[in-house]
């Protein structure tokens, strides 16, 4: 049976860094996989250097292993903490509505969001998932605050919200 992360607890793939996995099969910036690295990755070209779609001309081009316009659904993105929650919601039937999983799905996709990046693969439907997910970031980047918040006092509001949207049985607290 899967259980739930805790909350907060999503960042679980980055565990997989302190396994010697490298930068960008772990954590960072999510990006394209099967054509040209982007520019906007963070820590660029460099962090590449061991991975083997590097050197693999077919991988190399603009549109790679992809057609203009393809659209969002069609890329193989990196696997990401992103990723892991999404597919989680997802196969466990979360109620959540599609762009909200999106938004879930494309945070940290900001060689695309942010960095103007893989514009020649998206399509309209990644248009508005755009608008979604930029407007999702405003509120899980830039609200950390160094205030630990009451968990209690918290806690009836987040479990209202499971209810609603993780259909019972999924989550063990």
């Amino acid at each position: 049976m899967y259980t739930f992360p805790r909350p907060g607890t999503h960042v679980a793939a980055h565990v997989m860094a302190f396994y010697n996995e490298p930068q960008w099969c772990v954590v960072g910036d999510t990006f394209v996989v099967g054509c040209k690295w982007a520019d906007s990755i963070v820590y660029g070209p460099e962090s590449f250097k061991d991975n083997p779609d590097t050197y693999n001309p077919k991988y190399n081009t603009k549109y790679g292993m992809y057609s203009p316009h393809c659209g969002l659904e069609k890329l193989l993105i990196s696997w990401s903490h992103d990723e892991y929650l999404y597919q989680f919601l997802k196969h466990n039937n979360a109620k959540i509505p599609e762009k909200g999983l999106l938004m879930i799905r494309y945070h940290s996709f900001y060689p695309w969001h942010a960095g103007g990046d893989y514009r020649h693969l998206t399509n309209e439907k990644d248009e508005e998932t755009l608008k979604w997910v930029l407007e999702f970031n405003k509120y899980d980047l830039y609200t950390k605050s160094e205030h630990v918040p009451d968990i209690k006092a918290l806690w009836p509001y987040y479990e209202n919200l499971i209810e609603k949207y993780i259909p019972c049985g999924i989550c063990e607290f």
